[in-house]
């Protein structure tokens, strides 16, 4: 395949390789980057393309790949099994402390504003980049983050003023 062939397929062989790592559990940020390598691979050995019959079929392939090898480096886990973790660990008392600390935390986290609770939610347990975020909710990235730091400074004054 010639150099100007591989450039003009190149954008859609990009968004393939992109798609194809978030539905295999990627994030924003972690997707790009592994299509980016597919597609340096791709360039590496585009004088081979040329035998294989779907380009796009092989950048998925290659993408999913990666993901998978990604994600098994990285196991991701859950704040459930975090929980049922110090449960297992915890002694009675120390229990209980993590119960209460839990609903206080429930409570302060629904008393935010919607938008501030649905970025900080989205930032922190979905792991959304600003820039999803900001596309999601069809507002400007420099307002999620304001907004996220409004959140953040609410929940940290509520914390330094909670007596013990």
């Amino acid at each position: 395949m010639t150099d100007s062939a591989f450039e003009q397929q190149a954008r859609r062989l990009w968004q393939k390789a992109v798609d194809a790592s978030r539905s295999y559990g990627a994030g924003e940020t972690e997707a790009e980057d592994i299509a980016q390598d597919v597609m340096l691979r791709l360039w590496q050995m585009r004088a081979e393309l040329e035998r294989y019959h779907s380009l796009e079929a092989v950048a998925v392939q290659a993408a999913r790949r990666l993901t998978l090898n990604l994600l098994n480096r990285h196991p991701r886990f859950s704040l459930a099994d975090e929980a049922v973790a110090v449960a297992v660990d915890a002694d009675p008392s120390q229990r209980l402390v993590e119960k209460e600390n839990d609903a206080w935390l429930e409570e302060r986290l629904k008393a935010l504003p919607t938008t501030q609770h649905a970025i900080l939610y989205m930032r922190q347990v979905e792991r959304r980049s600003g820039e999803e975020i900001a596309r999601l909710l069809g507002i400007s990235e420099a307002s999620v983050r304001t907004l996220l730091a409004r959140a953040r400074r609410r929940l940290l004054e509520e914390l330094k003023s909670r007596p013990l």
